[in-house]
């Protein structure tokens, strides 16, 4: 490599104070502006907003309690996604591309944004393309631009080919000379267009988003009409009939659910982020609990990251052992792109004699399975699969039986031609066996045994050997014969075997992704985890990549998740954190959707009659805190192990849509039994009475919400009882919120139209839960919070 291509530090300097520096956009998608926008200029709050005003115009403050919630929403939003930002941010730079930079005539490494115009930047296999740029130096460079222009095949780069950044390096070496940085880089075009910090392809956030449709659908028409009933009605008084649209608008907006589904996401970037797991795309919380099938990688994955050498196998009495080793420390010593077995073998074979001449070399493709250089005066050596090199042999043969034990085994054969890129063997001779040692992951059963408990299949598929990926997966408790040499799978059968079998060997990086999609056209929801160049092409169709931290820059690009610890182990904690996301909103979204169910339905009977609305705004304030709104949030919180499902739309609606209607005929009814027709006197008992029938079914919903209970969730659903108790019954709080229970036998009438109701509810949760299934258990121990 040319060291003198690179900039001095005067250079440098001169560029940084021209602001000829590489800038990039914010690495969590959103910055502090933005987050503080989209939480405080939100529909929901400006629905409030416009109540709030409309209640302050009449003068009645403790009817605009319902206000605070514009700041309790807002508040609680930006001090989440602020934590999830600053998470995002620290893990991020640990997990991001650090590229090797001439500076001064040697090679160091730079944060992205210490990048000038005309650095010039070394580049190898696996190495991400961070900004644009022109290639100077190359060395079999070839570089895959799928992602850019859809091309699957790799495009050999000469100097003056222009690259771009979002590609990344499949073999050789070279460098490069920056030309674009900034907002003029492709990548800051990309990462731009792209926020990392979005819920786009979110189910759940599509679901809700659904809901929230649907309920501006009926607010509008129904408010409208509101006005036309009372006004029709005789009542006069512009203060009274503004109360009363507002008391009939207000419990009708779900105010706490989007805060919810936004706090739950973040929450869970900030739990998996002390985990050391980045997670790039919210989504992918919620995708890996969806997930059913996960295609783990061998190395890196069950195995640790780090490979020994173990011991050579002498295959031929024309080469001794002393003189193999010398060439197996010439071959490896001279490969300019080691990857994890080189790396080993660097390790275990030290040169002591001068390097000998390069003549030409084939180099190592995930495809080939074998790398070779010729030697000027030394002949052509190869290091590769013996089951691809010397195939049907004897010695591919006694290498399988080595495999078999769970070792990798590397062949040192020498050829008759010269070895260059693309060439094709010819005289092979294989001279000896490398058997090199790989360790399993302590964790790795564990893992495995979790997964299978919870219904997800783990198929392992790898570019090693057949035989020492059944090795390895035999010790994890996966059957022998469960184990496929993918080269020798027919196309006609590709499908089926994919499906029913669980270990495979020999997959090349276009196999592997074909996998991804035969699996996905059976219906599945696959996860791939991987952590070299030849897992990219997998990893970006699967529908929830996972990278490991210490793997090619290439793999942490395109993945949805991070592992920056490399832990396998990991990966249960993440399907956990999107299982209690997804189980708890679909929970509290039955409460939310109850609450504006039973609003609508009030206040269309409320239109047809042409009554007055029962309800001031503080009635349903208090109902909507106590009832819904704070357990809601709680119940957000505790661990939630059921398996996703989908339809969470209709399963809400299913139960959600009845109960609504069951909780606002009880309080209607109750309304119009208290007031015997007449509305021309004081309605305060009637309310009073009305707001009791609608409370006590609208308890019981939250009570079957929270099945299974435990003891916090039975002091979750007694608490507010005991709070309604003081308030409908002590002077002050009946003074202050505008209740009168004075008259006891209407209060009797209304506990009884409630308890019918709330019967009615809980016949209704067991009907739904025959219809949709799912669990019905009525008590578990569950924890408030998950310690884990």
């Amino acid at each position: 490599m040319t060291t003198s291509l690179g900039l001095t530090t005067v250079e440098v300097t001169q560029r940084f104070a021209d602001g000829r520096v590489n800038k990039l956009p914010d690495r969590a998608g959103k910055s502090v502006v933005d987050i503080i926008r989209s939480n405080v200029f939100t529909r929901i709050n400006a629905i409030l907003a416009v109540l709030f005003t409309m209640v302050m115009i009449t003068g009645s403050l403790i009817n605009g309690a319902f206000g605070l919630l514009i700041i309790v929403n807002s508040g609680i939003g930006i001090i989440q996604e602020l934590r999830a930002k600053r998470t995002l941010e620290s893990l991020t730079l640990i997990g991001e591309e650090h590229p090797m930079v001439w500076r001064d005539g040697k090679l160091v490494e730079l944060n992205q944004e210490d990048l000038v115009l005309d650095d010039v930047i070394q580049i190898r296999s696996g190495n991400q393309i961070v900004v644009d740029g022109v290639i100077v130096e190359s060395d079999l460079l070839s570089i895959d631009e799928a992602m850019l222009t859809g091309e699957s095949d790799a495009v050999r780069k000469s100097p003056g080919d222009e690259v771009l950044s979002g590609s990344y390096v499949i073999s050789g070496v070279g460098a490069y000379r920056v030309t674009g940085v900034g907002a003029d880089s492709y990548a800051a075009k990309l990462t731009a267009e792209a926020s990392k910090f979005s819920l786009a392809r979110s189910q759940l956030q599509l679901g809700i988003n659904t809901i929230l449709k649907y309920i501006t659908w009926v607010l509008i028409p129904v408010g409208i009409l509101t006005v036309y009933s009372q006004v029709t009605a005789g009542n006069s008084e512009w203060r009274s009939v503004m109360l009363q649209i507002v008391g009939a608008l207000v419990p009708m907006v779900p105010e706490g659910l989007v805060l919810i589904t936004s706090t739950a996401f973040a929450l869970g970037v900030i739990r998996l982020g002390k985990r050391k797991c980045l997670v790039q795309e919210l989504p992918a919380i919620e995708g890996l609990a969806r997930v059913d099938i996960v295609c783990a990688d061998k190395t890196g994955t069950l195995t640790e990251n780090r490979l020994e050498f173990g011991h050579l196998e002498m295959l031929t009495d024309a080469v001794s052992e002393a003189e193999c080793a010398a060439v197996i420390g010439q071959l490896v010593h001279a490969d300019n792109d080691p990857n994890a077995t080189i790396r080993s073998l660097i390790a275990a074979f030290e040169v002591d004699e001068p390097a000998w001449q390069v003549a030409s070399r084939a180099p190592f493709t995930s495809a080939n399975k074998w790398s070779g250089i010729t030697f000027a005066g030394h002949g052509n050596w190869i290091l590769g699969a013996p089951d691809v090199i010397a195939a049907g042999t004897e010695h591919a043969a006694r290498a399988e039986e080595i495999g078999a034990q769970g070792l990798r085994v590397v062949m040192l054969a020498r050829c008759a031609n010269a070895l260059t890129e693309g060439c094709q063997l010819e005289g092979v001779e294989p001279v000896a066996l490398i058997v090199i040692e790989q360790k399993l992951r302590p964790d790795a059963r564990d893992t495995l045994d979790y997964f299978a408990e919870q219904g997800v299949e783990v198929k392992v598929i790898s570019g090693d050997n057949a035989a020492s990926v059944g090795a390895v997966t035999r010790k994890l408790g996966v059957r022998a014969d469960q184990v496929v040499d993918a080269r020798y799978i027919a196309d006609d059968d590709f499908d089926a075997v994919v499906e029913e079998r669980r270990v495979f060997g020999r997959v090349s990086p276009g196999q592997k992704r074909d996998m991804v999609h035969a699996l996905q056209k059976q219906g599945h929801t696959v996860a791939v985890t991987g952590d070299g160049v030849n897992d990219v092409l997998a990893l970006k169709d699967a529908d929830i990549g996972v990278a490991m931290g210490s793997g090619s820059s290439a793999t942490r690009a395109v993945a949805n998740i991070v592992l920056l610890d490399d832990r396998f182990a990991t990966l249960p904690y993440v399907v956990s954190e999107g299982r209690r996301v997804i189980g708890n909103i679909e929970r509290v979204a039955n409460l939310f959707l109850t609450k504006t169910i039973y609003s609508a339905v009030m206040a269309i009977l409320v239109i047809i009659t042409a009554v007055p609305f029962p309800f001031q705004p503080i009635h349903v304030t208090i109902t909507g805190w106590f009832t819904i709104g704070i357990p809601a949030f709680l119940l957000s919180l505790p661990p939630n192990n059921q398996r996703a499902r989908r339809g969470f739309v209709r399963r809400v609606l299913y139960f959600a849509f009845p109960a609504g209607i069951i909780v606002g005929t009880s309080a209607f009814t109750t309304y119009m039994i208290a007031s015997g027709g007449d509305f021309t006197a004081d309605t305060m008992t009637d309310s009073t009475a009305a707001l009791l029938a609608l409370i006590i079914p609208s308890s019981w919903v939250l009570a079957v919400v929270a099945r299974p209970w435990s003891w916090w969730k039975a002091i979750l659903i007694v608490l507010p009882l005991v709070g309604y108790g003081v308030i409908f019954t002590w002077g002050f709080t009946q003074e202050l919120f505008m209740l009168d229970s004075s008259d006891t036998s209407m209060m009797i009438t209304a506990a009884i139209i409630g308890v019918i109701a709330a019967a009615g509810i809980e016949a209704l949760w067991w009907i739904v839960k025959m219809i949709l299934g799912g669990p019905v258990t009525l008590w578990r121990n569950d924890p408030l919070f998950d310690r884990s």
